[in-house]
Parts: structure tokens; sequence; C-alpha cells
């Protein structure tokens, strides 16, 4: 898949609900950006933890499904972050995700997420199922 065709499938599905926006899609790395909206903040007015946790969960779940054989698909069974920093709302953060492991039964993908000034604020590392 391209990826133009990767944004139309996340489109009506809950990324494209929050914004997220692919700007490249390899097998072995995957960038986007999301635009911090009122609707995805905390009180404080900064990214909820959330918010963090399912843009990083989109981002390895597409960089899975780009090393998926035919006929296969993925589930996420494990999830950690760390928070490191915040992301004030009507900014925009930007997610890295990296593959630490392709394997033909799991992947694990390691996710940047930084604030519009390049800060890291969170660390996300998860698991996915490659499943029948």
């Amino acid at each position: 898949m391209n990826l133009d065709q990767l944004q139309q499938l996340l489109q009506p599905l809950f990324p494209g609900l929050m914004g997220v926006r692919l700007t490249e899609a390899t097998p072995e790395r995957v960038q986007a950006t999301m635009l911090v909206r009122p609707e995805l903040c905390t009180a404080g007015g900064i990214l909820h933890g959330g918010a963090h946790m399912a843009f990083a969960d989109t981002l390895g779940a597409v960089g899975t499904v780009l090393n998926l054989p035919p006929g296969k698909r993925t589930t996420t069974t494990d999830s950690s972050t760390k928070f490191i920093g915040s992301a004030r709302s009507d900014t925009t953060v930007t997610g890295e995700s990296i593959a630490l492991h392709r394997g033909r039964t799991t992947m694990v993908w390691q996710t940047s997420i930084r604030n519009a000034e390049g800060k890291l604020c969170s660390v996300v590392t998860q698991t996915q199922l490659v499943l029948d």
C-alpha cells in the first residue's frame, strides 16, 4: 500500500477521528503528525495520555500492516508508555515509529512523540501479533 491508500484506510476509523496524518510509511519506519485539538486534551490543555497511546498504537499497527504476508492481520498484544513531556492544545505533534523486531508471529515497534518544539513527549513500545 502507498501512503495515500494507508491514509484512506485510516480516515473512517478512530485514527481519522483523532486527525492522524501519515507523512511516511515504510516497512521499517512510519511517521505522522496530529493536531492537538482541545477534544484530545486534559482539562489543563495538554494532550491526553490516552491520545499519546492511541497515536503511537496507530503508527505501530501501520508499520506491521506494511510487513504482513498476504491473508494475515494484526492486533496489539502489549503496549508500554513512558511520559516525558507535554504538548499544548492547538499545536502539532509528530510521531516516529521504528521497527525493533519484524518476525513471523510478532513485531515490536517503538514510537517517539515530539511536540511542536521538537521536545520528546512520550515513548511507546508495543508488540503486534500476526494473525491468520
